[in-house]
Parts: C-alpha cells; sequence; structure tokens
C-alpha cells in the first residue's frame, strides 16, 4: 500500500521544511499546533501542514509519524502519543528521527512498541530542504527490517532515506557520532575565538589559521553563524552524545563541556536569533566577540 498521510511532531526548522517536500510530492502532512508557538504555526502553514488541533486525529490514518524535536523532548513526545497511538483505529510507524543516544532510542521505543505500534529509530544528518524539490538531509533509519522497508518508500516521495543494519539503535549511533565530530568542532571553534578575543589575540589566531589551518578557519566562518540560533537544541544533543559515549566505557566529559558551551550560547543576545530573521551573529568574529562579552571569568593580571 502507498503511504499517503505522514504525520510530523513537531514542524520546527526541520520537521516543516521535510514536510513541504512531502506535500509538494502530494502527500498529505498531519501535525496538532494547539500548543506551538506562533512561529511554529506560520511554518507548518507555509509548509502545507493540515493542523488538527488534535493529537488523536493528527495520528489517525497515518501511514508514518516522525518525532523531531529538541532531545530531550523526544520520550516525552512519545509517553504524550502513546494514549492517541493506542486510540487511533489505524497506527503509523513511529520514526524517532530526533539526536538521542541509542539508550534513549531503546527507551522510546519501548514505549511506542509497548502499546502496540511499530517503532523505527531515525538520525538526520545535514541541514533541513531549501527548497521542496530538493533533497535535503540523509535520513538514517534502523529496526525491524519490515518496517523500515516501509518507511523507504518515502524515497519516492523527495526524501533520501537510508536504512542503517543493526535493528533500534544503529541509527541514532550513527548520528551521535557523525554530530560529535561536526558539532564538537563547532564548540571547540566557540571556546578558541571567544577566548582569542578575550585575551585579545583573536587576529593573530585568525592570521595563523589562515596560513596553517585554512580549511578549518573557512569551515569556522560558516558554522559558527550557523549554530547560533540552534545552540538551545544542540545542549541536548551533546547530553546524548556523551551518554552515547559513556554506554561504551569512553570519557563523557568532552561532549558534557560542549553542552554548556552551547548553553552559553543560547543564553547570548545569539540564543534570541531566528534562522529567518537575523539580526545579529552574521560573521565567525561577530559571534566570537558577542560570546567573549558574555564571559564572567575575568583575565590573570600581572602579579597575580
Amino acid at each position: 500500500m502507498t503511504i499517503e498521510r505522514v504525520a510530523i511532531f513537531a514542524p520546527g526548522d526541520m520537521g516543516h521544511a521535510l514536510a513541504r517536500v512531502l506535500v509538494a510530492k502530494g502527500l498529505t502532512v498531519t501535525t496538532n499546533l494547539a500548543d506551538r508557538s506562533d512561529r511554529t504555526r506560520a511554518l507548518a502553514r507555509a509548509a502545507g501542514i493540515t493542523d488538527t488541533e488534535d493529537d488523536v486525529e493528527a495520528v489517525d490514518g497515518a501511514d508514518v509519524l516522525f518525532s523531531i524535536l529538541p532531545p530531550s523532548l523526544a520520550l516525552e513526545l512519545a509517553q504524550r502519543l502513546a494514549s492517541s497511538l493506542a486510540l487511533a483505529r489505524s497506527k503509523p510507524i513511529y520514526v524517532d528521527l530526533n539526536a538521542i543516544a541509542p539508550a534513549s532510542a531503546v527507551e522510546v521505543g519501548e514505549v511506542i512498541e509497548g502499546i502496540g505500534v511499530p517503532f523505527v529509530d531515525g538520525g538526520i544528518i545535514g541541514g533541513p530542504p531549501k527548497s521542496a524539490s530538493g533533497m535535503g538531509p540523509r535520513l538514517y533509519v534502523s529496526g525491524h527490517e519490515d518496517d523500515v522497508t516501509r518507511v523507504l518508500e518515502l524515497r519516492n516521495f523527495g526524501l533520501d532515506m537510508r536504512a542503517v543494519p543493526g535493528g533500534v539503535g544503529a541509527a541514532s549511533a550513527l548520528k551521535m557520532s557523525y554530530a560529535a565530530v561536526t558539532k564538537g568542532l563547532t564548540a571547540l571553534a566557540v571556546q578558541s575565538l571567544a577566548s582569542a578575543k578575550a585575551y585579545g589575540v583573536d587576529k593573530e589566531l585568525d592570521a595563523e589559521m589562515v596560513a596553517s589551518l585554512r580549511m578549518l578557519r573557512e569551515r569556522f566562518d560558516r558554522s559558527l553563524p550557523d549554530m547560533a540560533p540552534k545552540a538551545y537544541r544542540w545542549v541536548g544533543e551533546m547530553e546524548e552524545i556523551a551518554r552515547t559515549f559513556n554506554d561504551v566505557g569512553l570519557d563523557p566529559r568532552i561532549f558534557m563541556g560542549a553542552a554548556e558551551t552551547y548553553r552559553l550560547v543560547a543564553g547570548t543576545q545569539l540564543g534570541k536569533e531566528v534562522p529567518e530573521r537575523r539580526t545579529i551573529g552574521f560573521t565567525a568574529d561577530e559571534v566570537s566577540e558577542i560570546i567573549a562579552g558574555a564571559l564572567e571569568a575575568g583575565l590573570p593580571q600581572s602579579g597575580e
């Protein structure tokens, strides 16, 4: 049976962009916006999402359900939707696409499978689709073979779906391992550039990076401005990466520190920005200047 309807909770930056692709390909996308912000409502309208204003109506009749939220809300959403899914006459495959640890994915899966709803673990790598025609990010999925095969049918509707062997937790492990490099490196850049600003050696650091680490410097020019309005979401993601690594016997403290770095950014003026209405933080230099200005610790003085 062809997929006709997808429910998305919630249609934020990534969710509404994926919905826009699906709607353009002829699918119906539903959600419940009863408790969502005006911004999320506007994004949903622009994407052509149908607001049912009720969880049961949003999930009943859907073939697939995407959970796309800040990581800390993944389990909470599963618990919230469990009663609605239990009441639904036609139950979707629940696909958790949140940036969570494999162990967290297993916990979410236990809630969903406990009410007789099929569960697929997932992870998104790449930014939101820029247009309804673009393939956008890679959506990796793992779980029971029949359920994964069913979800992969969304390839026919503009999404770049890719299967990962290994069952529930495998797709999340891939996402965590990848994000540890990309977002971990951005956290390192925040600390490096902000500290150089605080010590007044930022121009010298920039010159040295141009000379010996040009590719990294160019990456920081892109990644720091892009990170600024997303920092609040990346706090939980770093904590989930820490859990991922701790579970295999690695030291989680690097990424707990990265979580604190993003918490710092989220608490500055940068944290109030939204992607479609940026007013500050357009360059890595400006981002590091704002973060350095927010630092509470004083610099050591001569003779201390």
